[in-house]
């Protein structure tokens, strides 16, 4: 019988930086054949298909076969319905598989998620290597505990399947204190002192022993995030969490996302500047996508949090491929006829 599969939960907030760090360990497996879960948002599956086309399995059968989207919200909240059957399927698959990644949504607690690696049909075949927490230096830095609070708002209000709908502060105490090791990204976005300053904050947050490492563009060394051999579903007691129990909340109807699928081209500043403006009148806080650039034989990426956006091209458009501009907006009451108008 194959060992048990070693699970690495990487947690944090909206915009943290989870996918740009599972995106460059799958660039740099060193060999490893990783399975990666994605709780993803939006029907189109952004996040998904970047992680899809970082090209690092060429030479398998069914590249996109270990690369999983959920899609049914809040992973934390989703386990019995989604994550447990996916899981059964991985498992029968798992002389295959060396590693797995599981990407948390913004808002997914990881104990629940780490206790259902206690259910028999799982412990048998898989276990919790370690739990990364994902944290943004710059927005510490800044007083908050988010780049966007009203992104993260957003999607905690459009997910119907949401059970926890409890202050920010105390999700990202649970993140923290479920850690076994924390990351700090966007360090290089802040000075010297002011890094080490947000450093010694979260060591006072932090369970005794808890490492902090700073990165950039989730660029670092596979040796750090994998191997810590914690098999964390056996110690949960000494993570304590403000969430080990939850009562279901009302949501906000008016919270949605807009999915668009458009077939002409864009020039990438005048769109940038055209989603600015939207931004401005309507009450979008989130837009995360593809362009399709004329003359451009490359996909561009393009991702933005409130009125900042960043775009860069992510790999050549496929010979048997549609050109086309997928873009997911999330957001309160839009219109989708109202946005195309804008962006057109």
């Amino acid at each position: 019988m194959a060992a048990k599969i070693p699970v690495t939960v990487i947690t944090g907030f909206l915009g943290a930086g989870k996918t740009t760090l599972v995106r460059h360990l799958l660039q740099n497996n060193q060999g490893r054949k990783i399975a990666v879960l994605v709780n993803e948002f939006g029907e189109v599956g952004i996040d998904g298909e970047l992680l899809r086309d970082c090209q690092i399995c060429e030479t398998d059968e069914n590249p996109t076969d270990n690369i999983i989207e959920l899609t049914n919200g809040c992973l934390c909240c989703t386990v019995q319905e989604e994550f447990f059957p996916t899981m059964q399927k991985l498992l029968e698959r798992r002389e295959q598989i060396d590693c797995m990644l599981v990407e948390t949504s913004g808002l997914a607690l990881p104990k629940p998620l780490v206790q259902a690696f206690r259910w028999q049909e799982i412990r048998n075949g898989a276990t919790v290597d370690g739990v990364i927490t994902v944290v943004d230096c710059q927005a510490l830095a800044a007083g908050t505990l988010v780049g966007d609070l009203d992104a993260l708002e957003a999607q905690r209000k459009a997910d119907p399947n949401l059970e926890h709908e409890t202050p920010i502060e105390e999700l990202f105490e649970d993140q923290l204190a479920c850690a076994d090791l924390v990351l700090l990204t966007k360090a290089d976005l802040v000075d010297e002192e002011t890094r080490i300053k947000v450093e010694n904050w979260l060591e006072k947050e932090l369970p005794s022993g808890v490492k902090i490492v700073p990165c950039y563009q989730g660029e670092i060394a596979p040796e750090i995030l994998l191997g810590f051999n914690a098999a964390v579903e056996d110690n949960l007691d000494s993570r304590p969490s403000h969430h080990d129990t939850e009562e279901e909340h009302e949501h906000d109807d008016e919270i949605d996302s807009v999915e668009l699928i458009l077939e002409q081209t864009f020039e990438p500043k005048k769109l940038v500047n055209q989603l600015q403006k939207l931004v401005e009148k309507e009450e979008i806080y989130r837009v995360k996508g593809f362009v399709n650039v004329e003359n451009k034989p490359m996909r561009m990426v393009l991702q933005g949090v409130g009125s900042r956006f960043d775009f860069f091209y992510d790999r050549l458009w496929k010979p048997d491929e549609l050109r086309q501009t997928k873009l997911v907006l999330i957001g309160r009451s839009l219109e989708k006829e109202k946005i195309l108008a804008a962006i057109n």
